[in-house]
């Protein structure tokens, strides 16, 4: 996986993270603990947003290299030992 890749599946399971967080909250009704793991979700948070930012640009895709073809016809002679496929034979007329 790429540093973006590993950065986005951190990010996702940071969100599940704070919503189990929230959940656990509602059913424990606030409380110190609680309210010390949501400061950490924070943190983590914000941390995590400090690294995406330090990171490197994901590279650009590369282009692929053109190919130039020359607009003159190809010499008949490549193709003097075969027949042309699909199209029956020079001395025959297709069906």
């Amino acid at each position: 996986m790429s540093l973006q890749d590993e950065l986005t599946a951190a990010q996702r399971c940071l969100d599940e993270l704070t919503r189990s967080v929230g959940r656990i909250e509602a059913q424990l009704d606030g409380g110190l603990d609680i309210r010390r793991v949501r400061t950490d979700a924070d943190h983590l948070r914000d941390s995590l947003a400090l690294l995406r930012a330090a990171s490197p640009a994901p590279a650009a895709a590369a282009r692929p290299e053109v190919i130039r073809i020359p607009d003159q016809p190809y010499d008949r002679s490549l193709w003097s030992d075969v027949d042309d496929e699909g199209l029956g034979a020079p001395d025959r007329r297709a069906p």
